[in-house]
């Protein structure tokens, strides 16, 4: 059997450390700090009524990927993603972006297909990229060859009246889960560990395909659908499905979170799965088909599926809120 932990990710050190850097921002915080730690995006209050909502993120190891294949027009869409798909979950809209590469030398065309995808993924966000830093460090990177790190960070604004932090959640509510495109960009020191031990990238595996294009596949970016829908819609909750997948179901709110109605996973995780990757060990990693969820009362469930459904994307009910605390696979607790 192989896990998250065993792979080199031990998610509950993570935690520890998490907890330990938070104590040391919140030292930081003024009056003007509604959130700073913990949930999808910092907020601080600005003039207007208004929220300013920012937040940072990263890639990770999918960039192996890119290297492998020498293929990096997509990976600043999953850039882009990892950052506006966040800070949506709180209502706002993103309206800056900006870029970080750090690479172990000079490769102008590589730094163009990035920027490629970096571009494709804010125009499908609507949010411009107003700057970035690209940064060489040959001492940093000890690979001979070629390689880099990609993050970015968002800002976006809310209005006061329109947060959602996920204190309306209540039982009954309804999880309604919105198709992933595949492993987005979470869990892939496990994904590497367990697929490049028995394939290579060029390797075609039957319903899924080529494993590095399967694992190169670009993260969903779903701004516009669920700004859509919190526009005509009551929504509770909002939340993205990426590091510690299901499991952060609970930073929204220390309730119930039963998920007794999840679609078959993509051909690549039931891959993974069956290469050794316990079951529940699978949904406490990857998003097993669920890029996102949105929270909200059953009677909104039809409404919100149809708006999804105008945007092209397949939505699923997935589950619903509970009294007991915890996230619940069917009979199983996850969290």
């Amino acid at each position: 059997m192989i896990t998250y932990k065993s792979a080199g990710v031990d998610v509950s050190k993570i935690k520890k450390s998490q907890s330990a850097i938070g104590k040391i921002i919140a030292s930081t915080h003024s009056g003007m700090v509604k959130s700073g730690f913990g949930h999808y995006a910092g907020l601080v209050g600005i003039h207007g009524g208004k929220y300013l909502a920012t937040h940072t993120d990263g890639v990770g190891t999918k960039v192996l990927i890119a290297n492998l294949l020498k293929k990096y027009d997509t990976i600043g869409i999953d850039c882009v993603a990892m950052n506006v798909n966040d800070i949506i979950c709180i209502g706002a809209k993103p309206v800056s972006f900006v870029d970080y590469i750090a690479a172990n030398r000079n490769n102008e065309s590589v730094f163009v297909e990035i920027a490629k995808g970096l571009a494709a993924g804010a125009k499908k966000s609507g949010v411009p990229i107003v700057g970035g830093e690209t940064a060489i460090m040959p001492d940093l990177f000890e690979e001979k060859k070629f390689a880099f790190d990609l993050a970015g960070m968002v800002a976006g604004l809310v209005d006061k009246t329109k947060l959602i932090l996920g204190n309306k959640i209540k039982p009954g509510d309804a999880i309604i889960g919105i198709a992933s495109t595949g492993i987005h960009s979470n869990g892939y020191s496990l994904a590497r560990k367990v697929l490049l031990k028995k394939y290579s990238v060029s390797d075609n595996v039957r319903g899924v395909g080529k494993i590095g294009h399967a694992m190169l596949t670009p993260t969903e970016i779903y701004v516009k659908p669920v700004l859509d829908v919190i526009s005509q819609c009551e929504v509770h909750g909002l939340a993205n499905i990426t590091g510690g997948a299901f499991t952060k179901l609970l930073r929204l709110k220390k309730t119930g979170f039963v998920l007794d109605m999840m679609p078959e996973p993509p051909k690549i995780m039931q891959l993974i799965e069956n290469l050794g990757v316990p079951y529940e060990e699978m949904y406490k990693t990857f998003n097993m088909g669920v890029g996102f969820c949105t929270i909200a009362p059953k009677s909104q469930v039809n409404k919100i599926m149809s708006i999804y459904k105008k945007h092209k994307l397949v939505s699923y009910e997935i589950g619903h809120i509970s009294a007991k605390v915890g996230v619940f696979l069917d009979d199983k607790k996850l969290a």
